[in-house]
């Protein structure tokens, strides 16, 4: 079957969720069965194993085996996990999207200013507490440009956040407020009590400072060469120090000072270590956010690479 979307408004909102387009007439005639519907309707709000169909519904197991194989045939369910009860196996299946549908080939009108971007739903748990009613709900915070803070330092990489604020629009509608501000001017006008995106490492970004003792991999706060350099325990339970100028991390905490919202950090030994992450979280999203579980804190060390030898940062490594 192909995945589409399938997009509607809901008053001033767009909703969009995948659909799967049925083109085989033999395939449609098994999902249309009342009792498969039935069966279809039980899978689309959660995943259940033959016997608890059939507890549900009221009926023979067989007869629910009979229509599960039927609709596992068609495509319509797959296997989403298995389970030992009772010395034997149950499989979990679920339906492989939330809606089906036939599709005849003409008919399609151009459109314009529709998101492009196909909606992962693991890009969608990444971003959740960001967007509310479809607008973008929290502030991007980057370093001020002027020598601020304890280490005087004066913010490069405040202009990579364009990039991801490019790549946020084709996720949430533009708020009425201005989203970008500056950390002196967070600090000023209180306002950490947000859901906050911090771009750029601790000697640039003040935000990123103070939460530095919250991240799973911290910065180690000693001025270097090589910036404020991340240091982590490796998967050998050993310290790895990451020196490199194209360094960074990628991170999403609960936000210190208040638990109900949530901080991103991209933050670099040096700016190009930014930017790093910033192509990490946009253009090589599903790498980088593979291993992301829904709530968890998550944290993981971006290596920058210039594979074309233009001098400039084009693609990525995840080391941690």
């Amino acid at each position: 079957m192909d995945k589409k979307l399938l997009l509607q408004e809901n008053g001033n909102i767009q909703e969009v969720k995948e659909i799967s387009i049925i083109e085989d007439s033999q395939k449609l005639k098994m999902i249309l069965g009342s009792l498969s519907w039935k069966i279809l309707s039980l899978l689309s709000k959660k995943e259940m194993y033959p016997l608890e169909i059939a507890r549900q519904l009221g009926m023979h197991e067989q007869k629910i085996y009979y229509h599960i194989r039927k609709l596992a045939k068609a495509g319509a369910i797959t296997v989403a996990r298995e389970e030992k009860k009772k010395g034997a196996t149950a499989k979990y299946y679920k339906t492989v999207s939330p809606a089906f549908g036939i599709e005849f080939p003409s008919g399609y009108n151009p459109i314009q200013n529709l998101c492009t971007l196909s909606i992962d739903r693991h890009l969608q748990d990444f971003f959740k507490e960001f967007i509310r009613d479809g607008v973008f709900d929290g502030k991007i915070v980057v370093g001020s440009p002027q020598p601020h803070g304890p280490f005087k330092t004066s913010a490069r990489d405040g202009h990579y956040s364009a990039h991801l604020a490019l790549f946020l629009g084709q996720l949430a509608k533009m708020p009425t407020e201005f989203a970008v501000k500056l950390d002196v001017d967070v600090k000023a006008e209180k306002e950490e009590k947000n859901n906050l995106i911090l771009v750029g490492g601790p000697g640039t970004n003040l935000l990123t400072q103070e939460i530095n003792e919250y991240l799973p991999i911290k910065f180690i706060m000693q001025s270097s060469d090589q910036g404020f350099l991340l240091g982590g325990l490796s998967s050998k339970k050993t310290m790895q120090i990451y020196t490199s100028d194209v360094s960074g991390l990628i991170a999403k905490i609960d936000n210190p000072w208040d638990k109900t919202k949530r901080i991103v950090v991209l933050a670099g030994n040096k700016a190009v270590g930014t930017k790093a992450c910033v192509l990490a979280l946009t253009n090589f999203w599903k790498t980088t956010l593979q291993k992301y579980k829904d709530k968890d804190t998550f944290a993981v060390v971006i290596q920058g690479f210039d594979l074309d030898g233009d001098g400039k940062v084009d693609s990525i490594e995840v080391s941690e």
